[in-house]
């Protein structure tokens, strides 16, 4: 095949699902409100009575949280259902790229990231007035982006695991407690020892250092952080792919 038409087949996969979830309301909605609203009542409501830094942290930190649901639901969540109903047997009978896919499913995550990023910084700059200067912005918008990849190959290997009508309950059962032994929605040092002692195991620690140090905190060097949620990416892909391979 031509590599016009692969990178036809690419677009044509990444528009169709892009679009199949921008016409879903009962997906967008809570997807892009959910962090929003979390930001509005602990950011905004409840700011007076907290330092003067805490509408910025959790400004990095609620984007961290939002920006993880695209690859884990619109992921993960929908790889499970569409196994169950066939649509991914359809899928690979069709004459296109097998990773299209996969890839469609990828930009649709990121493109959410960015709507979710971009949703929380204006909340942020209006309503709380976090002080953010342009290049922090842009910095912070990017690692949203960009650190959907790691929750879409977490999504995908829960998409290979479970049947379609147990994916919401799984998806949630880590989605949440994932966000908390974090420290998304607490600092680390209002939590117990050993919580703080397992956080660097879970991917959101990492994007989220790596989201406060957009915003101006010091998280330390930012290498360790994308060195891990790299290997996390690659390993995590290469079992779920495999299994994909295996079990369909």
């Amino acid at each position: 095949m031509p590599r016009r038409r692969i990178f036809a087949a690419y677009l044509q996969e990444t528009r169709a699902e892009c679009l199949r979830y921008l016409r879903s309301p009962s997906f967008l909605l809570p997807t892009l409100l959910f962090p929003a609203v979390f930001f509005l009542m602990f950011g905004v409501v409840l700011a007076g009575r907290s330092t003067p830094e805490a509408p910025r942290f959790l400004l990095a930190s609620y984007s961290t949280f939002g920006v993880m649901a695209p690859g884990l639901f619109g992921f993960g969540m929908s790889l499970a259902l569409e196994r169950d109903n066939g649509l991914l047997t359809l899928k690979r009978a069709l004459p296109m790229p097998p990773a299209a896919y996969l890839a469609g499913k990828m930009a649709m995550a990121m493109l959410m990231a960015a709507l979710i990023t971009t949703l929380l910084q204006t909340l942020g700059l209006t309503l709380a007035h976090v002080q953010l200067q342009a290049l922090q912005m842009l910095r912070l918008a990017l690692v949203c982006i960009a650190g959907a990849v790691p929750f879409c190959a977490l999504g995908l290997l829960l998409g290979t695991l479970v049947k379609g009508q147990g994916a919401p309950a799984m998806v949630n059962l880590l989605y949440l407690p994932m966000a908390f032994l974090s420290g998304l929605w607490f600092p680390l040092q209002m939590l117990p020892p050993l919580v703080r002692a397992q956080a660097p195991l879970w991917p959101s620690y990492h994007l989220n250092a790596l989201a406060q140090s957009a915003v101006g905190f010091d998280t330390g060097s930012a290498w360790p952080h994308l060195l891990w949620l790299a290997a996390f990416t690659v390993v995590v892909l290469a079992i779920a792919v495999r299994r994909l391979r295996r079990h369909g």
